[in-house]
């Protein structure tokens, strides 16, 4: 059983974005099936979610269970400050930005399920790939895989009407990513936007472990 999370926030009260709703709903519509139309993930697309809480919620019940691969997908806004790197809600404020990207890798470290992924499309979402937690560099869990949009110290840029990182990755989930046989791994997603992104500033970051 495969289950997606797929996230995206267009309204938040003082700076609004544009391309996110967009982004989570084209990603949920090329992941819930395979090329020839048999079912894939099990997607629960959620849009605009408005607090902190709400969100956390699902991320837990995401990494609860025992699928054999989950996804989590986000669009929307992402803060970093000395403490790390934030998920942020339309509820943030002052010390309370969003959900910690170390809280969101410690549910995916301590998950029993076999595959995990975790796509970021967000600014400093890059923090998710570079983690400190208690002070020390945090390991990745087996069968854990990280793609994020950009570094930690970088924005995720719109055009168009979508986010650029997820405009090629939705390219790449069509086939541009595909191997001689066909097959799509986040490694190759990962190659292909990191060539594709030629010389835009923001530089996509991927993790994983077997």
């Amino acid at each position: 059983m495969k289950k997606a999370l797929v996230v995206g926030i267009n309204n938040y009260p003082s700076s609004p974005l544009r391309g996110c709703i967009n982004d989570a709903s084209s990603i949920s519509t090329i992941i819930e099936t395979h090329g020839d139309g048999s079912p894939n993930f099990d997607v629960r697309l959620e849009t605009d979610v408005q607090t902190k809480s709400e969100l956390k919620t699902m991320i837990v019940e995401l990494f609860s269970g025992t699928s054999d691969t989950v996804l989590l997908y986000f669009s929307g806004h992402g803060f970093l400050n000395e403490i790390g790197g934030y998920l942020v809600t339309p509820d943030h404020a002052k010390y309370d930005e969003g959900i910690s990207m170390d809280e969101i890798l410690i549910l995916a470290n301590q998950s029993k399920v076999k595959n995990k992924i975790i796509i970021l499309d967000c600014c400093h979402s890059g923090a998710m790939g570079s983690p400190t937690i208690s002070g020390t560099t945090c390991q990745l869990s087996e069968g854990t895989s990280i793609l994020t949009a950009s570094r930690d110290d970088e924005p995720s840029m719109e055009i168009n009407g979508h986010g650029i990182f997820t405009n090629l990755l939705l390219d790449a989930l069509q086939g541009g990513a595909a191997d001689l046989r066909g097959h799509i791994s986040p490694g190759g997603v990962y190659a292909y936007i990191d060539q594709a992104l030629g010389a835009w500033k923001q530089r996509p970051v991927f993790l994983k472990q077997t």
